[in-house]
């Protein structure tokens, strides 16, 4: 069937990413790296997920970050605090990271430091439901991050980002005696578009589900291929 000239070009752009994508992988595969993908809405809470976890992580594991961003370097000024890299990329007018911006992260991270160091690697993704779950970066696994308070209906309003997700953190759930919102139904309408995905429901203000969530990374880790250090 023939196509029109817009689908064959989003097509070729998937494909000509993709490449890139296995590409940064290969990287990662070759230093040991395990790279986590990390998308959501705007506010939804990547940013504090980080701090927390950089908090717990960071002492035992050799963590970077990739963070991008439209304009400012504010989520990645937050990250530095705790002592690890962080590569700030701005995407400009793109809501989404692709594969060779990541790949230009890489680069970066191989020349300021001995990539074979790093056990993982954590890409902060553009806030934006719908472009960062379709542009592989490289990563290992895709994380997505649902707010309590963005309604139950955002699976099946924007289903690719959650069919493709490996980990879904339900999060600020400190909010929820607050919101006539139904837990059981996000979590019903999460299984219509991705039956297997690890689904942990979290609060970065009570801590809530974050030690679920530092054990799901660490099992990330413990399953990469074998390391090459």
């Amino acid at each position: 069937m023939h196509q029109t000239f817009d689908v064959a070009l989003g097509v070729n752009l998937l494909h000509a990413n993709q490449a890139g994508a296995d590409h940064n992988r290969e990287h990662f595969d070759e230093w040991g790296i395990t790279c986590l993908n990390i998308m959501s809405s705007p506010g939804a809470g990547k940013t504090v997920l980080l701090e927390r976890t950089l908090e717990k992580l960071s002492h035992k594991l050799k963590i970077a970050v990739i963070e991008g961003d439209m304009t400012t370097e504010l989520d990645a000024e937050r990250l530095r605090q705790y002592d690890v890299p962080v590569i700030a990329i701005n995407t400009g007018r793109s809501c989404h990271l692709d594969s060779k911006m990541v790949a230009g992260g890489i680069h970066r991270l191989a020349h300021d430091y001995n990539p074979s160091d790093f056990e993982l690697v954590f890409v902060e993704n553009v806030g934006n439901l719908v472009c960062p779950a379709e542009f592989e970066v490289g990563e290992h696994a895709k994380v997505a991050l649902l707010s309590i308070a963005e309604g139950e209906d955002k699976p099946l309003k924007y289903p690719v980002m959650f069919q493709e997700a490996d980990c879904l953190l339900i999060t600020k759930m400190d909010l929820a005696p607050y919101l006539e919102i139904d837990l059981d139904r996000i979590i019903n309408n999460v299984r219509q578009m991705n039956p297997t995905v690890t689904i942990i429901p979290i609060s970065a203000k009570t801590g809530e589900g974050l030690e679920q969530w530092y054990e799901w990374v660490r099992r990330q880790i413990s399953q990469a291929p074998t390391q090459h250090h």
